[in-house]
């Protein structure tokens, strides 16, 4: 397990929340540089990563900590982010509507979905009522079924979502003003762990991506679990993915799919990326799958066999 003795901390206070910030930044390292650092100073909190893309003009961190020092961190880094970021000057391929676009609670250990429900709801009312940012809440912690989407929340991005917050009483926020300033909107909420994975073509035709991409996502006929867009990232066609839950749509039978559609249209794979982290159980599960193994047990990795014989943590949270 990922557990709280990782951290030096006793067994009896073992509560871990993961929170993985998006940042619309991702070309200025000063910038970034400064977002990390506003979370570093937070005592309890631990950065695990940070990824930052040129194309798509966006960061985003990883980080781990007991439930309140979390939403600390949280607050300031979406503080010192709107003091850094001006969407009004801001450009990338990837959809956003605020300077600190999204932020995800994650309950890792000894907290459930309903405890990081409780907290994006803490963050996301003093996000609004001291910043004056508008917060939209989303996933488990959404206040309107048709907010659970992300996607719909960030429909138009930030220029059309400027005038409509304004006119249209369905774009009203949940938190703060009815307006939006230079660091834009900011969306908070609480779901489980998610894995981004970006797989890039053989093409620069980004058509191919955003037809691969209708095809493979749910909300469009395809995979469960999985959420796609079709991006044009440094000359290549990029299908931008994240999967919800990576135990019910395993990633080898996604990257397949794409393979086979891409080869529809003249065109292959040439790599593929993931952002941020991603669980020990889904590259295992990658693995079997594409290896055919028969009978596979986990304790046929090294790694995990001896953890188990010597008592070790295995890290398997997300088993």
């Amino acid at each position: 397990m990922l557990t709280a003795i990782l951290f030096g901390w006793s067994d009896v206070n073992k509560q871990l929340v993961e929170c993985v910030p998006n940042f619309s930044e991702g070309r200025r390292t000063d910038v970034v540089d400064a977002i990390v650092d506003s979370i570093r100073k937070v005592p309890g909190v631990f950065v695990l990563d940070r990824s930052s893309d040129f194309d798509h003009n966006r960061s985003v961190v990883t980080f781990v900590g007991t439930p309140q020092s979390v939403a600390e961190a949280a607050f300031v880094s979406i503080r010192e982010a709107a003091s850094l970021i001006n969407l009004d000057l801001h450009q990338g391929v990837h959809p956003r509507i605020g300077a600190t676009d999204v932020v995800p609670f994650v309950p890792i250990e000894g907290v459930t979905l309903d405890d990081c429900v409780a907290l994006a709801r803490e963050v996301g009312q003093r996000v609004g009522n001291e910043l004056k940012i508008p917060v939209y809440l989303y996933e488990a912690a959404a206040t309107r079924l048709e907010r659970k989407q992300l996607e719909n929340i960030r429909r138009g991005e930030y220029e059309v979502l400027k005038t409509e917050i304004q006119t249209e009483v369905n774009r009203l926020p949940d938190f703060g003003p009815s307006f939006l300033g230079t660091a834009g909107a900011t969306v908070i909420g609480a779901r489980e762990f998610l894995i981004a994975f970006n797989v890039y073509l053989t093409s620069g035709d980004v058509s191919i991506a955003r037809q691969i991409a209708k095809t493979i996502r749910h909300s469009s006929g395809g995979f469960r679990y999985l959420k796609a867009l079709g991006l044009l990232v440094d000359r290549q066609a990029q299908v931008s993915m994240n999967f919800t839950d990576f135990k019910q749509t395993n990633l080898a039978v996604v990257t397949e799919t794409i393979r086979r559609e891409a080869a529809r249209y003249g065109v292959g794979i040439s790599r593929t990326e993931l952002i941020g982290l991603i669980p020990q159980r889904a590259l295992i599960e990658a693995a079997a799958w594409y290896l055919q193994l028969h009978s596979f047990a986990d304790d046929q990795v090294l790694e995990m066999r001896m953890n188990s014989v010597l008592g070790a943590s295995d890290h398997s949270d997300f088993d």
